[in-house]
């Protein structure tokens, strides 16, 4: 028999289960909020911004840590805020979601090659979209150990082949963000964390770049956008009981699109 079905992990009675997420202002991070938050979790949420009024969902503003994830010293302060306001659930941390990132363009909007990305570019990309994820694991190994939580790290499809869109910084760091992944899976199971990426394609989001729309007509078999909705569903699987057995995968949110 298969399990029944189950969208909030096991919590102390009173207790929300609480996730941590990165980039949370719009896009795949606005979504999962909105999935996550309709499932009763509490949401923590970072940017390097302030809470903004587009957000709306409960007790955001309070539960919304300020940190510029492009500063590690800032990163490890803002490390130190989240622990603080943990302590009120017990000290523990039942998701992590990496899925803050940076993808610098050209002053024309072009795609940033190997060849032509300034190497502060390189750093600052890095910064975000990898290191920052194992600065937060590391740093909240204990609450995510202490929860038995999961970590979802988003990387693309950008990070397994050259995309017309996506810059060589933004693609080379989400190819190493898999490869960490794998690396997290292992050496956190033991802990009983278990570690997992999703990996989206074209996403209906508000910043497609010009000429998506013939990606979807050639090159993705199912012929539409992804919705971010589809991606934050995917997102809750792995931080939940329906996904207590997947530890170190990578699941392609695509449509096919890399087959």
């Amino acid at each position: 028999m298969g399990m029944p079905p189950m969208m909030v992990p096991k919590t102390e009675a009173g207790k929300r289960p609480v996730m941590l997420l990165t980039g949370a202002s719009r896009g795949i991070g606005h979504a999962t909020v909105k999935v996550f938050a309709m499932a009763g979790w509490r949401i923590l949420s970072c940017s390097r911004q302030a809470f903004s009024d587009k957000c709306p969902w409960p007790s955001g503003a309070d539960d919304h840590v300020q940190i510029n994830l492009e500063d590690p010293v800032d990163t490890m302060r803002g490390i130190t805020e989240i622990k603080r306001r943990l302590q009120v659930e017990g000290g523990k941390l039942h998701a992590l979601v990496n899925n803050a990132g940076i993808s610098p363009k050209s002053p024309d909007g072009r795609r940033m090659g190997a060849a032509n990305t300034d190497f502060n570019d390189w750093h600052r990309v890095f910064q975000v979209n990898f290191f920052a994820p194992i600065m937060l694991a590391r740093g909240l190994l204990d609450e995510l150990e202490a929860a038995k939580g999961s970590i979802v790290n988003v990387t693309s499809i950008a990070g397994g082949r050259v995309h017309p869109f996506a810059g060589a910084a933004y693609a080379t760091s989400k190819a190493a963000l898999a490869a960490l992944t794998r690396e997290m899976a292992s050496d956190f199971g033991s802990l009983g964390i278990r570690v997992n990426a999703i990996s989206p394609g074209e996403i209906d989001t508000a910043i497609l770049s010009p000429g998506t729309d013939k990606i979807v007509e050639s090159q993705i078999p199912m012929r539409r956008l992804g919705t971010t909705e589809e991606v934050a569903k995917a997102i809750m699987f792995l931080c939940t009981a329906q996904s207590s057995y997947v530890n170190g995968a990578e699941l392609h949110i695509n449509g096919g699109q890399h087959v």
